[in-house]
């Protein structure tokens, strides 16, 4: 039986720089990594007070049966420069799991598609997509080679990787999803998720919806409460007749179906 959502202090065991601006964040939060499902977040108060006041919402980016929770974040204002300087022993309140997770199916055959920093919550599930005996496509696009992060833990956790870069520096030169269209045909994929900046993720909904492919996809909204209460992260979706309607990213989501988001907007 998964846990309920849990308010804690969290002890670092480690933070390492991986990039410009960008951290893993390694805690020790046996609860919340217990409960955590891949595309749930954490609500992380990034102060010693109340300044700043609200919490980040970081996507979950790993949990081990040992208690561990990975965070991978980049670094962005205040908030996330006060976590960048945590050091190992140092304790910090977390809050999650919170949202809707993704939607995993068992063996069968899944393409993951991630835009820069919309890895975060695919990597957690590629690993747990593998344990359910699933075979796992992950395309992974970024700007240039040095932000393609992960790499060496992707290849040893056995997914078939494909990369692309803007520039051509590894990989497919393009989008990440005009890679990604190359293979649909001939992979006869059973679903579909993604992860990333809107425009990738609108072209990823519309190839999915070419190809009759249930997909689902993760979308990055600003979060205040991240408990539904204070309606800051809304999104517009449209029903089966294609009425428009809004839901809070951080209760009804992150993870949405990709054919009901209203990508218009």
């Amino acid at each position: 039986m998964k846990l309920l959502l849990q308010d804690l202090e969290a002890e670092v065991l480690a933070s390492h720089q991986l990039g410009q601006d960008v951290y893993l964040l390694r805690l020790y939060a046996p609860l919340i990594a217990e409960a955590a499902q891949p595309g749930q977040f954490v609500h992380v108060r990034c102060s010693e007070t109340f300044d700043p006041l609200l919490r980040r919402p970081l996507s979950i980016h790993d949990a081990g049966n040992k208690g561990e929770l990975t965070l991978l974040y980049q670094v962005k204002g205040r908030g996330t420069a006060w976590l960048a300087r945590q050091q190992p022993g140092q304790k910090i309140n977390i809050l999650g799991p919170l949202g809707r997770g993704f939607t995993l199916p068992q063996n069968k055959r899944l393409a993951l598609v991630a835009g820069g920093m919309g890895m975060v919550p695919l990597l957690f599930l590629a690993r747990r997509a593998l344990e359910a005996g699933n075979e796992v496509d992950f395309f992974y696009g970024a700007r240039d080679r040095e932000q393609l992060y992960q790499l060496e833990t992707l290849k040893a956790m056995q997914v078939n990787l494909f990369l692309a870069t803007d520039d051509g520096s590894a990989g497919f030169q393009g989008p990440v999803t005009k890679l990604w269209e190359k293979y649909i045909p001939e992979r006869s994929y059973d679903r579909g998720y993604a992860c990333g900046p809107r425009p990738a993720l609108a072209a990823f909904a519309r190839l999915s919806g070419e190809f009759s492919l249930p997909a689902e996809v993760s979308l990055e909204e600003r979060m205040a409460c991240g408990l539904g209460a204070c309606r800051g992260c809304v999104a517009t979706l449209r029903d089966a007749s294609g009425n428009r309607y809004y839901e809070n990213v951080c209760t009804g989501g992150p993870v949405f179906d990709a054919a009901a988001v209203y990508w218009e907007d």
